[in-house]
């Protein structure tokens, strides 16, 4: 047992148990749960579910015991994302999108002494990390910057409109994407960390959306000064591959897979509760609550496979960089946000008119607004036309174990 002081609440003393991240995720969870409604409502950033994160100490738990982390592993941080998406979609997707950062800092550092610093102060601060790829008129096409690093010397300086950076008011910091130089060509990025002081947010666009509301994703210019210590040593490329792509589309499925447990919670709930009423009878709607128990159980199953066949390749690059790996990789974040959105769909049709209500106590709406945004998180459509011509390519499995 360890005795952590926070950043959040630096008078406070919090005791938690390293490892211990389910009970640790649950207790974050319940303060979620319990402001999701508001933080729905209006629109603004779960600080209350992120003052308990930083008292549970679940920033920084990626971050390697030799830099004064806990060395959590992948499966770690999606079940935290899962338990959290559960409680409240947009503080699971918050989370998700810091630890996808924070893998990219951990695995493609290289020992630069500017960004290990960085990492402890993760731990020791719980700072949040905020994520800026998409920009001007290329929209979701993360693989193109249009904003070059300008060098000075050592001296580094960035300007980009980026159109969405989650939460970036609330962050303490921004790992964002800019090509390598004004003479570079756009597919030829950088990957760069900076920290509140090194930045400055001039808001562009603004964030009044269905779903997803708490995640506060407006657009902003970004002018940030720094060093070229500041830029990861590996090319984004493959960041992107190895890193970047892998843990996004595992840690996001994890949250919408959540939300659609949260859902099929409810409709259980309502089946049971209109049965005991009905002297035992089942309402309508019952066959839709199996129908999402079957398709909640096809997900977990497949972010489970393809967690498995990451875990066996993260560490062999020529594994990673295949066409197969990409391709599976990929299509597990099509996969996971359909079945996630006709879950939460199926939860709806069980629970009827009590699922549709927003006063309701088996209400589905939120959950049904906020899973809807994932189909349109990287686009599915993009992603399936990227994927037609390489797909051609790709050998058909001859036997049902691979």
């Amino acid at each position: 047992m360890e005795t952590h002081r926070t950043a959040a609440s630096p008078a406070r003393v919090l005791t938690v148990h390293p490892g211990d991240f389910k009970a640790r995720a649950q207790a974050a969870a319940a303060v979620a749960g319990a402001h999701s409604a508001a933080v729905d409502r209006d629109a603004r950033f779960p600080a209350e579910a992120f003052d308990e994160i930083r008292k549970q100490r679940l920033l920084g738990i990626m971050v390697p015991q030799a830099l004064a982390g806990e060395g959590a592993s992948l499966p770690d941080v999606v079940d935290i994302c899962y338990t959290l998406g559960q409680a409240c979609a947009s503080t699971g997707m918050i989370y998700a999108m810091h630890q996808i950062k924070m893998a990219c800092i951990v695995r493609h550092t290289k020992a630069s002494a500017e960004l290990e610093r960085i990492l402890r102060r993760v731990v020791t601060d719980q700072l949040l990390l905020a994520s800026s790829t998409t920009e001007g008129q290329g929209g979701g096409n993360v693989r193109a910057s249009e904003a070059p690093v300008m060098r000075e010397g050592e001296r580094i300086s960035l300007e980009r409109k980026a159109t969405v950076i989650s939460y970036g008011v609330a962050a303490d910091g921004i790992v964002t994407t800019a090509r390598r130089s004004p003479e570079a060509a756009p597919s030829d990025q950088v990957l760069l960390v900076f920290l509140k002081s090194d930045y400055t947010l001039e808001p562009l666009v603004g964030w009044d959306t269905l779903g997803m509301r708490g995640t506060c994703s407006e657009g902003f210019t970004l002018r940030a000064k720094g060093t070229t210590d500041n830029i990861l040593p590996d090319p984004y490329e493959k960041i992107h591959a190895q890193t970047m792509v892998p843990f996004a589309h595992l840690t996001w499925g994890a949250v919408w897979a959540g939300i659609a447990a949260a859902a099929t919670a409810r409709a259980q709930a309502f089946i049971r509760n209109a049965s005991r009423h009905a002297n035992g009878q089942l309402p309508p709607g019952a066959p839709h609550f199996i129908s999402a128990v079957t398709s909640l159980r096809t997900l977990r199953g497949l972010l489970a496979s393809s967690l498995r066949s990451y875990e066996l390749a993260m560490n062999d690059e020529r594994a990673l960089t295949s066409l197969e790996f990409q391709s599976m990789i990929t299509l597990t974040k099509v996969e996971a946000s359909e079945l996630a959105a006709a879950t939460v769909m199926s939860a709806m049709r069980a629970c009827g008119l009590a699922g549709y209500r927003n006063d309701s106590e088996f209400s589905i709406g939120r959950h049904l607004r906020d899973v809807l945004s994932s189909p349109i998180m990287i686009n599915n459509d993009r992603i399936l036309a990227n994927l037609a011509t390489p797909s051609l390519m790709t050998p058909l499995p001859a036997t049902i174990s691979g």
